[in-house]
């Protein structure tokens, strides 16, 4: 037994010793080949378009100089229980930003697609676009009346 133990030691340092840098174990062979990416990925960007008032009841809709601050509160109150799962203010999400919106798109749109979007993605250019753009993400109907959506489209105003 003691001769037995006594090998088993001398073969582990022998093979220990006589090792070189033999980096054998772990492998990894490709079998496609590596693709590589652009380091810049072209966005297209949706059109801005203000003479778009899109498709649905909405047709004119006139901003009075002055800020209905009891329009803009209640605005707020729906934008913050129904919309804030996917709009931010001022940063992309699920959807687009908020602030500024009326540098794309009319007031009229913007309440046509929060009154009606699956009208909209379906007959509009630009919310079709906005679709495609935001990884073909609906915007969910939320039932939002046209004197909720007026409010709302007047507290977009201020942000």
């Amino acid at each position: 037994m003691k001769n037995l133990l006594v090998l088993s030691l001398l073969i582990l340092l022998f093979s220990c010793a006589n090792k070189q840098d033999n980096k054998e174990g772990f492998q990894y062979q490709r079998t496609q080949k590596e693709t590589t990416t652009p380091t810049q990925t072209k966005i297209k960007k949706t059109p801005v378009d203000l003479s778009n008032k899109g498709v649905g009841p909405i047709s004119q809709v006139s901003f009075d100089p002055i800020i209905n601050s009891s329009l803009v509160e209640k605005g707020r109150i729906i934008f913050q229980q129904k919309c804030t799962t996917c709009h931010f203010p001022d940063k992309k999400f699920i959807g687009p930003a908020m602030k500024g919106i009326y540098t794309k798109r009319s007031p009229e749109w913007v309440m046509n697609m929060i009154i009606n979007p699956e009208r909209m993605i379906k007959e509009d250019p630009i919310a079709e676009a906005l679709f495609e753009e935001y990884n073909r993400t609906p915007m969910l109907n939320q039932n939002i009346s046209e004197e909720d959506a007026r409010a709302i489209a007047e507290y977009l105003r201020t942000l």
